[in-house]
């Protein structure tokens, strides 16, 4: 999780492949009408985010075996919505400076997500601080290494994942 341009589907891609999981690209669930506002610079909305987030949870639950989710879950609440639907969830929260992000995304012509949304994602991100089972991952390091931090993460016992 994670606002855009923090790195989410290229470590969500590696780390699928890591751990042979399914794959799933939170963008691709978006409503038409969600993208077309996005594709407008209009940002989205709790309620546009509704019915993305229901299905983002019922493709999770659905899976049979491993899977990894790219979503942008800027809420608690929508965090927890995801966890509703899978109570074992883990979460892996990239961490970028709103500068940073803003280059990111502009570099990526043709991407349903203008740069000019940026700030708009930073304004309504809630970081998961004292919230169980986050990882939190500066998004400067390399996807090598950050792959290798939720490795890890994953492999530590349950009671270990959330200390410092």
């Amino acid at each position: 999780m994670g606002v855009a341009g923090s790195g989410k589907s290229t470590l969500a891609a590696a780390l699928a492949r890591a751990l042979r999981a399914t794959l799933i690209e939170g963008d691709d669930h978006h409503l038409p009408q969600s993208q077309h506002k996005m594709r407008s610079g209009v940002p989205l909305q709790d309620a546009d985010r509704e019915p993305w987030l229901g299905r983002l949870g019922d493709l999770l639950a659905a899976e049979l075996g491993p899977a990894v989710l790219t979503c942008s879950a800027l809420k608690r609440r929508y965090r927890e919505r995801l966890r509703t639907a899978v109570p074992a969830l883990r979460t892996v929260y990239i961490d970028i400076a709103p500068d940073a992000s803003r280059a990111r995304v502009a570099a990526r012509p043709g991407h349903v997500f203008p740069a000019g949304l940026v700030t708009s994602q930073f304004d309504t991100l809630e970081v998961p601080t004292d919230e169980p089972h986050v990882l939190h991952l500066p998004a400067q390091q390399t996807p090598s290494d950050q792959v290798q931090a939720v490795l890890q993460w994953l492999a530590a016992p349950l009671n270990q994942r959330d200390a410092p």
